[in-house]
């Protein structure tokens, strides 16, 4: 056997292990595979296998995670998506840029701000969770389209192929997926169309090792392959969606889904220790936050690992940056986000000096930064030989979206309309707290976690990395960073490393299992409140150094890194 596919194999048997015992393993256990040429992690080990296909074939970066994004909408439908939306980076070696894509989701024209609110005021969580309403205008297909035509040289057709062949044909099962299954099958029995895919004809399940076809999916991946992002965003597919959000009191019409348009952004940039930091810009909050956190952490000394002071001193930054979230992030083509106060150096000092470093702040407010001109996801992460890089993040936004599947389409619709505030100051299914600035309104995009970054060292890509899992994924993100450059960690350990989480509101570290007992005892003497809880995030990152690919697939979950 191969010797990268023999220790990708090891490593699919290991991250199932831990995930089923939920527990996290010593960080030593694995080092990162290494190639030479390239290197593809995502969270599903066919999608990694067909996205390193593509770039020993000669695909670049951008033409390889394309097609990835297709296959995983076949193997990976609880995040892997049509119907859903994301965020792009792309680092092109030709112009030395980094390019950010937004292909998020946005409100239907017909959406109102109160739409959720129950007649009491209170916001109705099963219509903005679980209903035809929760879903926004998808933005998947358009953005990929846009990569790929932009920047890739593979034809939408070719990048198409083997989606459609995995879906007409089918795919060998595995344990996670039909757990996945099992554990929303309740949801599922609330709509025909998704049962019909989702089960079986007499109503048991698909287990481990039994063929999944998805017949109506690969028409709709056909029509695509044949008539362009037209045959998703007008004509039959259009209609189907549309008709099925009619009859369901949803929103999204013809007219909505004809309109929808992906855009290039300015990616947020920042320093930190002698490395450049890209991340994604509004509507995405991580950009801005990953970098915020940063700039306050780059007036410490942050030696020892995951000891009390340094939790405590990324903790009391977590806070700050969250408590700004909640007041000042939201679509920027509607609202003005003082992107350039927050992510400046000076505010990020003066922050500092509110944090006592022995003792937990617990009552903060959002910051006043200068005004200058603003959990079910899957992530991904891949790189070239000719050096251009990818890292992606796209989503449903809950595990299957809203688990509905638009009748005679095979795919699953998101249900991104609760990352909207819909009462400001009410906690959405994440327990984020927001204001106006994330209101909803008609055609607006919804605010989002998600944080695809791209660390620059000494001008070209070191560091490629992002997360799922939701509000915490801007602090998965961060901490890989972190572990590698303060902590002198490879790829693969910081990627293992224990995890915590502050959101400013609950206010309480989260950490996961394998925390040192005195380091919480110390914490907790310091007035933090700790709570262990879940493995958080699911980071798929490489590292290039020295001229070699290091790729880490996050042991928390199902995946694969492999390279060549």
């Amino acid at each position: 056997m191969n010797y990268l596919l023999k220790v990708g194999f090891i490593m699919i048997l290991f991250t199932s292990a831990t995930q089923a015992l939920n527990i996290i393993m010593p960080e030593d256990i694995f080092t990162p595979i290494q190639a030479n040429n390239g290197m593809v992690v995502t969270s599903e080990q066919i999608a990694t296998k067909i996205g390193l296909e593509i770039l020993k074939n000669g695909g670049n970066a951008i033409d390889a995670a394309v097609t990835i994004g297709f296959v995983m909408s076949v193997t990976f439908p609880q995040a892997g998506n049509l119907g859903g939306g994301g965020f792009m980076l792309i680092y092109s070696a030709k112009d030395k840029k980094v390019i950010a894509i937004d292909y998020r989701e946005q409100a239907p024209a017909k959406s109102s701000r109160d739409m959720f609110l129950a007649a009491n005021g209170e916001v109705n969580y099963q219509l903005s969770q679980f209903s035809y309403l929760s879903a926004g205008v998808p933005g998947t297909v358009a953005g990929m389209a846009l990569a790929l035509e932009k920047y890739g040289t593979l034809s939408l057709a070719e990048a198409l192929a083997p989606a459609i062949k995995l879906a007409a044909e089918g795919f060998i099962i595995s344990h996670s997926f039909s757990n996945n299954i099992k554990h929303r099958a309740d949801d599922f029995n609330k709509y025909p169309a998704t049962t019909a895919i989702f089960l079986k004809a007499d109503g048991s399940f698909y287990e481990a090792g039994e063929l999944f076809v998805q017949k109506d999916l690969a028409n709709t991946l056909k029509i695509i392959a044949k008539q362009g992002i037209k045959g998703f965003y007008t004509g039959e597919v259009a209609e189907l969606i549309a008709n099925d959000m009619l009859q369901h009191d949803g929103l999204i019409t013809t007219a909505d889904l004809a309109n929808y348009q992906p855009k290039l952004r300015q990616p947020i940039y920042g320093t930190y220790r002698g490395h450049t930091i890209y991340s994604m810009s509004p509507p995405s909050s991580g950009g801005i936050h990953i970098v915020q956190i940063l700039n306050i952490l780059e007036n410490y000394d942050i030696t020892g690992h995951n000891t009390a002071t340094t939790i405590h001193l990324m903790a009391e930054a977590m806070k700050r940056a969250y408590a700004d979230r909640s007041k000042y992030l939201g679509d920027t083509d509607f609202v003005t986000v003082p992107i350039a106060g927050l992510t400046s150096k000076s505010y990020a000092a003066n922050l500092s000096q509110q944090i006592n470093k022995l003792k937990a702040s617990n009552t903060i407010l959002p910051g006043q930064p200068s005004k200058y001109e603003s959990e079910e996801t899957t992530h991904y992460s891949v790189a070239d030989k000719a050096g251009n890089a990818v890292s992606n993040t796209y989503s449903l936004n809950f595990s299957y979206g809203a688990g509905i599947v638009i009748k005679g389409t095979g795919m699953l619709i998101n249900n991104t309309m609760d990352d909207f505030s819909s009462k400001p100051g009410q906690p959405n299914a994440y327990g984020l707290i927001g204001s106006t600035a994330n209101a909803i309104e008609p055609n607006k995009r919804m605010l989002s976690s998600m944080s695809p970054t791209i660390v620059l060292k000494n001008g070209k890509p070191f560091i490629i990395t992002g997360s799922p899992g939701g509000s915490k994924i801007i602090t998965t993100t961060l901490q890989v960073i972190l572990n590698v450059i303060d902590h002198n960690m490879n790829i693969q350990e910081a990627v293992n490393a224990v995890r915590i989480h502050h959101q400013w509101q609950p206010n309480e570290i989260r950490i996961e299992k394998g925390l040192n007992l005195d380091t919480i005892r110390l914490l907790t003497a310091m007035g933090h409140k700790v709570v262990v809880k879940s493995t958080m995030g699911t980071a798929a990152s490489i590292l290039l150094e020295n001229g070699l690919y290091y790729g880490a697939s996050d042991p928390r979950r199902d995946g694969m890194a492999l390279g060549y």
